[in-house]
């Protein structure tokens, strides 16, 4: 088998107050328990003490392709996403829950936006993660990306209250 660390999105968006960083990796972790994946699953989030760009192991950044739930190629490598593209996926790929749904044409996620609370280049934005995701206060901002437009990582403020999609990274392959 080929080595493949898979990006999947939470089977329902979210909003800013997702419990924090531990509670949101949690969600991540239990929901890909339950379709049997063994890699563990970390969310695709920066925060007050952790970058996004150091989630997946240093090992592991330039050698395996990012793949969806069906092991499409997203993205070449994780070290591509913070290339200074906005984070852009390959044309014609979809993203889907952990449940299977295309988090693009399934109406459970009516804006087609995607957390992240990061800069271009994965590190944290102390203004842009929604007070370590914890609030859904309108006043407050979080960095989030059009995945319509097939980006992961551009620079769009929106207010906390938003409900958007939420990825997870397989941060380290298992053999099976």
């Amino acid at each position: 088998t080929q080595c493949l660390l898979h990006l999947i999105a939470l089977n329902s968006p979210q909003r800013g107050d997702m419990q924090g960083i531990r509670g949101i990796d949690h969600k991540c972790l239990l929901q890909a328990q339950a379709i049997g994946l063994k890699g563990t699953f970390r969310a695709f989030l920066s925060s007050r003490l952790q970058d996004l760009y150091s989630i997946v192991r240093q090992n592991d950044r330039e050698l395996l392709p990012i793949v969806n739930l069906q092991d499409e190629e997203l993205f070449s490598n994780w070290e591509s996403i913070f290339s200074g593209s906005g984070g852009k996926m390959n044309d014609n790929v979809h993203i889907y829950s952990f449940d299977c749904r295309d988090v693009l044409d399934d109406d459970a996620w009516p804006e087609k936006m995607v957390w992240h609370g990061s800069s271009t280049r994965g590190s944290r934005q102390t203004d842009g993660y929604c007070e370590t995701w914890r609030t859904g206060s309108h006043v407050v901002t979080g960095m989030a990306s059009s995945l319509q437009e097939g980006y992961l990582i551009q620079q769009l403020p929106r207010g906390c209250t938003s409900a958007f999609i939420v990825l997870c990274i397989e941060n380290s392959y298992i053999a099976e």
